[in-house]
């Protein structure tokens, strides 16, 4: 295997870095080392505010942790009110672009203001701490308000993204219990209003826990309302008050549930609670995109993934930053909107998906050569491994060549970045995610537990605890335990597959279970099979993600028909849009395949490896020896040399 190139900081970027060279990263790695619990105190201590101080910083219990014990705090509280007393009352917390090109600068002062009075709207109607709210809405700042607002309560709260059909929509009401939803009329998406009511609407038909339904009036389009439930944000604003404290909360008070895909069709509902949380992703916001007072940070992912969770909302808000918040698509109304997004707002710090770099290398370089795009010093990486040619061309074209790249690695689960090079302190490698963050103690072991040598590839896993990690499954305890800890006693399974190389770099090399990566999304081949098996039409269906140049994964079905006469190419179209309606437009399958059987195990399990090597390498050269009978790949084989 060749040597990648290494790229290490510039003597300029490090003088200013808050974490200067190797030296300074590994000094601090070591402290936490060391220590884990005094380095974690010092850092909670520093970077959140406190209403009581805790008793224990560490109760572990495997796989129960309970982090600052018997502490106080509030996430809203740390995101606004702090700013308040000095300089930052005034600064820019979140710089907004609609699609139709829009433009709100809103102050931290601002901010508190919204807040504080749909807080108080939400308290007035009966919504109080341990009350679940689900937020389903466009990329504005309303959004934010309504996350901040359910966190000022302790109202646990579930964002779930724009694009999940009302099918999605509703299990996640009915598994979260939730007393009220948050939404908006629509929203804008390459120049169309996205609708997003009337998926509220159908989902609610089931979802008898739901009392209230606010709705933001965005695009003012014509919008049932039902009396008794439905209630116009704007109408409650006119009775808000502008006296509703941040309520002093349990550390281990739930934050919020962010449903993902599992290996089963039912998504999980990934607890994250408040002062362990909010304390990993405010000290790693400064450690991985080296925070500076005067910089504007723009991380363009939506708000219904964790990414948006930690890195658009929490982190930056409690950290002090100005963010950028844009509503729509990267390529509306022209393949430069990001660049003028990026020149118009001097934005210095740009943390984006690799499916979005490679879908820009497809543009072509003069898109963002016709922008001055001088204020960036500070590019990022996340939702995937980056491949080192798009790591390339984002480190040539965008930055010039002198801004450092961070490939971060996490996960939901994780609630935080756990592996990212510190941009003034690691050299990086293109396609390594670099070093793990202070206190956190990676391993690659196979199957038994065992570490393997430098090189060798395994199962990336996680031997101590952080602040910011899942407490459970909401609802489902056991499947928490399983899932996550059963695999490889006393440690956190990560699920991914990684190599770590002779300098202790970690190269992540995608998962080892029934989920596809989708432009970023997590989608699982089960839940995918479960909506066309839903089908009238489908007998049965086995789903893998297959190699794809721009979203990294597509979704490739291989189905079964049901006897009778089928017209393959109109039910092709039909299945496609089948998919998207019962889980949403971005799960939509690119491509479906039509068989007699599908390759199983003796035991009647379906074989989705052979299927995956088959789309992947256009061979099947894996184990073959449970496979229950061998023409059936062999035939599938066949028509994808035809194809």
């Amino acid at each position: 295997m060749s040597q990648p190139d290494v790229f290490p900081p510039s003597e300029e970027f490090v003088r200013r870095a808050r974490v200067q060279g190797m030296e300074g990263y590994r000094a601090l790695y070591d402290d936490a080392l060391r220590d884990p619990e005094e380095f974690w105190g010092d850092v909670a201590r520093r970077e959140v505010h406190w209403f009581e101080p805790w008793k224990t910083v560490l109760d572990w219990q495997p796989p129960a942790a309970q982090w600052f014990v018997g502490g106080k705090t509030n996430v809203s509280y740390n995101c606004l009110d702090r700013h308040l007393d000095g300089p930052r009352k005034n600064k820019v917390a979140i710089q907004w672009e609609g699609e139709p090109g829009e433009q709100r600068a809103i102050t931290y002062l601002d901010l508190h203001r919204l807040v504080v009075r749909f807080a108080s709207v939400l308290k007035a109607r009966g919504h109080k701490a341990g009350d679940r709210a689900i937020i389903y809405m466009p990329m504005i700042p309303e959004a934010v308000v309504a996350m901040l607002a359910c966190t000022r309560l302790g109202i646990i709260h579930s964002v779930v993204f724009g694009g999940f059909s009302a099918e999605a929509l509703k299990a996640r009401i009915q598994d979260l219990g939730a007393a009220a939803v948050i939404t908006a009329d629509g929203g804008y998406r390459r120049g169309k209003e996205i609708k997003l009511k009337p998926a509220v609407d159908e989902a609610l038909e089931e979802c008898p826990t739901v009392r209230d339904c606010i709705v933001y009036r965005r695009t003012g389009s014509e919008t049932t309302m039902k009396d008794g439930r439905d209630l116009w944000w704007h109408d409650l604003d006119e009775t808000a008050t502008e006296d509703c404290p941040a309520v002093p909360l349990d550390s281990e008070h739930p934050l919020f549930v962010l449903y993902t895909s599992g290996t089963t069709g039912k998504p999980k509902g990934i607890l994250h609670t408040t002062g362990g949380y909010l304390t990993y992703v405010t000290a790693t916001m400064k450690w991985v995109f080296d925070l500076r007072e005067e910089d504007t940070f723009w991380c363009n992912a939506d708000i219904g993934w964790v990414t948006g969770h930690s890195y658009v909302v929490y982190g930056p808000l409690s950290a002090g930053a100005t963010g950028v918040l844009y509503e729509g698509a990267p390529d509306y109304p022209a393949f430069d909107r990001w660049w003028r997004i990026v020149e118009k707002y001097r934005v210095n710090i740009l943390y984006t998906s690799p499916t979005a770099i490679r879908a820009l290398i497809r543009q072509g370089e003069q898109w963002p050569n016709g922008h001055d795009l001088s204020s960036l010093r500070l590019l990022g990486s996340v939702g995937e491994p980056i491949n080192p040619a798009a790591w390339e061309w984002y480190h040539r074209v965008i930055g010039k060549g002198r801004c450092p790249i961070v490939d971060t690695w996490w996960q939901t689960e994780t609630g935080g970045i756990l592996i990212a090079p510190m941009p003034g302190a690691v050299p990086l490698k293109p396609g390594s995610g670099t070093l793990p963050m202070p206190g956190l103690l990676p391993a690659i072991v196979d199957i038994k537990g065992n570490e393997v040598v430098p090189g060798q590839e395994g199962f990336l896993i996680m031997r101590r605890p952080w602040p910011s990690m899942i407490r459970t499954i909401w609802g489902d305890p056991e499947r928490y335990k399983e899932q996550y800890w059963s695999q490889i006693p006393g440690a956190y399974f990560t699920g991914d597959a990684a190599r770590c190389d002779e300098d202790g770099y970690y190269w992540v090399l995608g998962r080892v279970d029934d989920v596809m990566n989708v432009s970023g999304h997590r989608l699982s081949t089960m839940e995918v099979e479960s909506a066309l098996v839903k089908h009238a039409a489908v007998a049965e269906a086995a789903v893998v993600g297959k190699p794809h140049e721009i979203t990294g994964q597509a979704v490739c079905c291989f189905v079964t028909l049901k006897k009778g006469a089928h017209d393959h190419t109109a039910l092709g179209k039909e299945l496609r849009n089948w998919v998207a309606h019962e889980i949403g437009a971005f799960a939509r399958p690119e491509e479906i395949r039509f068989t007699d059987a599908l390759p199983k195990t003796r035991s009647g399990k379906i074989m989705r490896r052979l299927l995956r090597e088959l789309v992947t390498n256009k061979t099947v050269a894996g184990d073959v020896t449970t496979l229950e009978d061998m023409s059936v790949i062999n035939t599938l084989a066949a028509q994808h040399d035809e194809d």
